[in-house]
């Protein structure tokens, strides 16, 4: 997501920022772009700090990523959700960012999106994130032409304690992404507690199409502003069933996963977020084009979340 110092309307529950949510500014430092891939090449979308391409082996199933990171190490599991209950886990989750009230919204970017706690549902050994075209008022005053679905381990109020943050480490999900164009689904980490970013962390974003996967770094420059290093992957059939979207975490880098395989690495270690992040995965839409006026819903799925550390 395009981060940029966030804005708070905390009472009216509304997001002010272009965080956590795709598209794309301008990136610091030349570099040169990973060398294409056999299946599917990654394109560069912005100039990035140093960074290097890894080798395309076969993608690994959801199964097998969902018992352990596909890196060398000992790795020890911190967090993890099958959603294999009737019902989403209010240990785990709140369905709104931190400032929520009666819903929520992303209100730096144009999204047609106010996120509800019916939009999201658990059955069957997943989670659903549901996009329904239909007139939904906010509690900022505004009225959005759709109702969404996310969720995020932050709090369930401002002066809450978040349900579950990280440091470090490798987060991973197994989502299945909706095949309809013009949906901004995303599976992303921001600071914990903050009332700004960057740093953030994307760990995929389908900002371009369901075929598509970027992947972001958000860094301050001295004065700041948000920069950010960002790679898309594709085309893949993402929409054809669940894909394993992860990232290794470091102190000196960030690598991000596509199915046990890594795609994208930056190891500039000033650029590297030392702070502690929250877990969101939510489904926007309408950004940055509004969906043809034929799509009337979407569904984004989740079969299970994951966070190992060292």
């Amino acid at each position: 997501m395009v981060s940029m110092r966030l804005r708070y309307a905390a009472v009216a529950g509304m997001l002010m920022f272009t965080a956590g949510c795709g598209g794309l500014t301008q990136g610091v430092g030349p570099a040169a772009a990973p060398p294409p891939l056999p299946s599917a090449p990654a394109t560069r979308t912005s100039p990035a700090p140093a960074h290097t391409a890894a080798p395309s082996p076969t993608p690994l199933a959801a199964s097998v990523l969902r018992e352990r990171p596909n890196v060398p190490g000992p790795w020890n599991l911190v967090f993890s959700d099958d959603f294999d209950n009737d019902q989403l886990n209010s240990d785990n989750w709140v369905t709104c960012y931190d400032w929520n009230y009666d819903g929520c919204t992303n209100g730096g970017h144009p999204e047609l999106e106010w996120y509800l706690p019916g939009q999201v549902s658990v059955a069957d050994g997943a989670l659903t994130l549901s996009a329904d075209k239909e007139t939904t008022p906010g509690t900022n005053g505004k009225t959005y032409s759709w109702a969404s679905g996310m969720v995020s381990t932050g709090r369930e109020s401002w002066d809450g304690t978040p349900h579950f943050t990280i440091t470090y480490g490798y987060i991973a999900a197994a989502i299945q992404v909706p095949p309809e164009q013009d949906m901004f689904p995303a599976f992303w980490l921001m600071p914990a507690g903050s009332k700004t970013t960057p740093p953030e962390i994307d760990i995929y974003e389908g900002t371009t199409g369901p075929d598509n996967a970027q992947m972001t770094l958000h860094w301050a420059s001295p004065t700041g502003r948000d920069v950010h290093s960002a790679v898309q992957y594709g085309p893949v059939d993402f929409p054809d069933g669940y894909h394993v979207f992860a990232v290794d975490w470091e102190p000196g880098s960030i690598t991000w996963y596509i199915d046990g395989i890594a795609r994208y690495r930056v190891t500039d270690g000033a650029h590297i977020p030392k702070v502690a992040m929250e877990i969101l995965i939510n489904l926007a839409v309408g950004w940055p084009t509004p969906p043809p006026a034929d799509i009337r819903s979407a569904r984004m799925k989740v079969d299970w979340v994951r966070a190992w550390q060292h």
